[in-house]
């Protein structure tokens, strides 16, 4: 993922997480867990990103033993 791609997620996370405080301090749930959700996107693609680099990594071993 590139810089943009990075960048994009973090502002993702923070907005999340502005979200979740407002639903904290007003008090609405729903706006809460949404903004709990907004910032477990981030977290899920990345860690998409680290599997596919893991698969990329072993098929390069793979070729390499092979």
């Amino acid at each position: 993922m590139g810089i943009d791609g990075k960048a994009k997620l973090t502002v993702i996370h923070h907005i999340g997480a502005a979200t979740e405080g407002t639903g904290t301090v007003t008090g609405n749930e729903d706006l809460k867990r949404d903004g709990q959700h907004e910032q477990a996107r981030p977290k899920l693609s990345e860690a998409r990103d680290r599997v596919k680099d893991a698969a990329d990594i072993g098929a390069i071993r793979d070729a390499a033993e092979g």
